[in-house]
């Protein structure tokens, strides 16, 4: 159905509901090379108009892409809850705003109720600080071998790579995370190749550091999720099944993964019992620009099939989701503007829909970004309640070749915004001497006992 409007005399017309959501979007790279973007400031006013008169039926009436052609498409129709959706059900997208910023609302049902398309809309009408508004009241919690997601805290992911996977030097990475209090979200890896023999050798590594130290968190090494079903077979240690995912099933498809391997993952990691709570077994990372990179994108624009990855993840009940910001580049987010808001739409959304949500707030070092961008957008999270961030040292990944959030960005982020570390990570901090008891880093020789079991450790390794 097309959508019209007269502006001073000037018509606009925007073909269909797709369109209309392209048009719409704040500027980015991304829509612009795929030519979906506004061709001025004025057709971008005039569609976010049209859009905030959009009844929300229309975005369950309207698919963006027809069910029977997409496996994603029809796992939202799956998901949508009727009963939930019916208080709001009258309402258009404006309206859905007012009343997100302005009523009384749960956000559990809330997350049943919407659509990723849905809850794209609305971000695409909403300034930054109601994205951080309304984030902050949506609090998602899940647990492993500890807690995360509680209002008041951070975690961090962090972040041990290394150029040639050396166990001494992920190691040495990893104890000086722990020294900082990273860690509580996952350690997890990027392995440098895909190789099962690898993975296995890292799991393990992994394992044994939290086994021996007693650590209250949970590993990952980020191979795909074929090869660590492999490994499960083999009963390798795995905590969380990684696996990278888009909005379309094109898209996840060019990953290598269809819903139905997801969930036969999912599967073999419950059998494996390694979570005491029984279920949020899976890591997934998502960004923008990633079905469009795959050409698999439908001519949905970015931050719309974003959106819909987050119904492929809410599926599987994952302990965390990571939207990789600014990692593919300039040409889909190009600088630190496009990247802090892309930051806030992701963990708006995400949160919105129920996930919970953390951010790689990063660049790649050809973006037109640099590093007071990032502390801009970290801070933006902190306060928006964000899950989880990384914690990769000096905040440069030598083997990814990107730059991110140091060790020391989450104790400053905890320290100015009064948050702490999940709660069972925080008791071992402070256990271990690395925090004093009042969410401050204590000195180092408090921590001799770590340095002195580690430093035998890392001896060990080849």
């Amino acid at each position: 159905m097309p959508y019209y409007a007269c502006i001073n005399g000037r018509n606009f017309q925007f073909n269909d509901l797709k369109t209309l959501l392209a048009k719409a979007s704040p500027r980015r790279s991304a829509d612009e090379m795929a030519g979906l973007a506004a061709n001025s400031e004025l057709e971008r006013a005039v569609a976010q108009k049209l859009l905030a008169e959009v009844p929300l039926k229309v975005f369950i009436e309207q698919p963006l892409i027809a069910p029977e052609q997409d496996e994603v498409s029809r796992l939202i129709l799956d998901q949508h809850d009727a009963d939930a959706f019916a208080p709001i059900q009258n309402l258009c997208v404006g309206e859905l705003r007012d009343f997100l910023l302005g009523e009384s609302w749960e956000s559990l049902a809330m997350a049943r109720a919407l659509t990723p398309e849905m809850a794209a809309a609305v971000s695409k009408i909403m300034r930054n600080q109601d994205l951080i508004a309304v984030a902050r009241r949506c609090p998602v919690v899940t647990r492993f071998r500890d807690t995360l997601g509680l209002p008041g805290r951070l975690a961090t992911r962090l972040q041990p790579n290394h150029p040639l996977d050396d166990p001494r030097g992920i190691a040495a990475s990893t104890l000086d995370g722990l020294l900082y209090g990273c860690g509580d979200a996952v350690i997890g890896i990027n392995p440098a190749t895909d190789n099962p023999e690898n993975a296995y050798r890292l799991l393990n590594l992994l394992d044994e550091i939290i086994q021996r130290h007693r650590i209250p968190t949970q590993s990952c090494v980020l191979a795909h999720v074929t090869t660590s079903m492999e490994l499960m077979q083999r009963g390798a240690p795995v905590d969380l099944v990684f696996q990278s995912i888009a909005g379309t099933e094109a898209a996840n498809r060019s990953f290598g993964v269809d819903l139905g391997l997801l969930q036969e993952a999912r599967d073999m990691a419950a059998a494996l019992g390694r979570n005491p709570h029984g279920e949020h077994l899976m890591y997934f990372e998502t960004g923008q620009g990633s079905a469009l990179s795959a050409d698999a994108h439908h001519g949905i624009d970015a931050q719309t099939c974003e959106a819909r990855a987050y119904a492929v993840a809410r599926q599987f009940s994952p302990l965390l989701v990571n939207t990789v910001v600014g990692f593919i580049g300039p040409e889909y987010l190009y600088d630190g503007k496009q990247i802090i808001r892309a930051g806030l739409e992701d963990h708006f959304c995400g949160k919105l829909l129920g996930l919970p949500m953390g951010c790689d707030v990063c660049y790649t070092n050809h973006a037109e970004a640099d590093q007071n961008d990032m502390d801009n957008l970290l801070t933006l999270l902190g306060v928006a309640g964000c899950n989880f961030i990384m914690g990769i040292p000096g905040a440069d990944d030598i083997m990814l070749a990107y730059q991110s959030t140091s060790f020391h960005d989450s104790l400053y982020l905890r320290q100015v915004l009064g948050l702490r570390p999940a709660p069972e990570f925080e008791a071992w901090l402070d256990g271990m001497g690395i925090f004093d008891g009042g969410n401050r880093l204590s000195d180092r020789r408090n921590a001799t006992p770590l340095l002195a079991r580690f430093g035998d450790f890392a001896d060990k390794q080849p």
